[in-house]
């Protein structure tokens, strides 16, 4: 079964464990639609009809004919709107607000006994997978994207996505993902916060990306380490905010020079090197990590 398939079958399975499939969805006598107008009334923005037919993807014909029900049923008001002719903004009942939160209550009694008899924790478990799901199919928006130093639970993530990204594009064996281990307990244990710093770029609850700034052969010499992009961040510019960010911490700092290892397949990095001044100094082939490489050494002068 391939990845498509498996997504197939938790729907399945899901939508048989929520109930979805009944006549009614929680209330018998209110289709999932309708209760899900009744949540977006009781808990979003003041609504029109129209922003609300948008947010939810449903025409404004199928929710003209949803809102009236519920307006039949005395639930929903429905009033013109003051500035516009042509619209109308929707609110709950004082009904209308009882039966969201009974309904509510019902929704939240549903998934909590999912749980019972379940190890404690199992809870957040599940909410943070499905956190990272959301994520996941979420495509990344680089106005989200903010900068953080190296925390709790980053370099677990660059272990297993340098490992797991090297191995899946390069070949690489399982001797990359030590190899990035080590720089990672190096840094953690001898860090000199005043001239070294990490940055992992944070879109929301997911991380996609990372470079470092230590000091290398020399004093008045840094090196960048572990820059990486995950794939779903390429191609928005990320990768040049990470190298701007290195690059203005060096000169800060007063590095005179920065300098970087990488190998000749990293085509797209080596180019964004290019782009901003950064020299090849050196080029060898080599075998490392199980493979057949050219590891390639790129410097730039940050001036005086």
């Amino acid at each position: 079964m391939d990845a498509i398939d498996r997504i197939r079958a938790f729907n399945r399975a899901h939508t048989r464990r929520i109930g979805l499939l009944d006549q009614g969805y929680l209330d018998k006598g209110l289709s999932l639609p309708e209760v899900r107008v009744l949540f977006e009334l009781a808990h979003g923005p003041g609504w029109t009809a129209r922003a609300l037919a948008e947010a939810l993807g449903l025409t404004e014909g199928y929710l003209s004919r949803l809102i009236a029900r519920l307006v039949a049923a005395g639930l929903v008001r429905r009033r013109p709107n003051a500035g516009d002719h042509r619209a109308f903004d929707l609110a709950l009942t004082d009904a209308g607000s009882e039966k969201a939160a009974a309904l509510q209550a019902l929704s939240r009694s549903q998934v909590a006994g999912w749980f019972e008899g379940r190890a404690p924790g199992t809870d957040a478990q599940v909410a943070e997978a499905l956190e990272t799901a959301e994520a996941a199919l979420t495509p990344p928006d680089p106005d989200r994207v903010a900068f953080r130093d190296l925390a709790i639970g980053d370099a677990g993530w660059l272990i297993e996505r340098h490992g797991t990204l090297y191995a899946r594009d390069e070949g690489f064996d399982e001797s990359f993902e030590a190899l990035v281990a080590g720089i990672l307990a190096d840094f953690i244990q001898t860090r000199d916060p005043a001239r070294e710093r990490a940055w992992i770029a944070w879109d929301g609850p997911r991380r996609l990306g990372s470079v470092f700034c230590v000091e290398g052969r020399a004093p008045d010499i840094a090196k960048l380490r572990l820059f990486l992009l995950d794939p779903a961040a390429r191609g928005m510019g990320l990768g040049q905010r990470l190298l701007e960010l290195c690059l203005g911490f060096a000169r800060d700092t007063g590095y005179r020079r920065l300098e970087l290892w990488t190998h000749e397949s990293h085509r797209a990095a080596c180019a964004l090197y290019a782009k901003n001044g950064f020299e090849l100094t050196d080029s060898r082939p080599a075998h490392s990590f199980g493979v057949d490489v050219i590891e390639q050494e790129w410097g730039k002068d940050l001036g005086p």
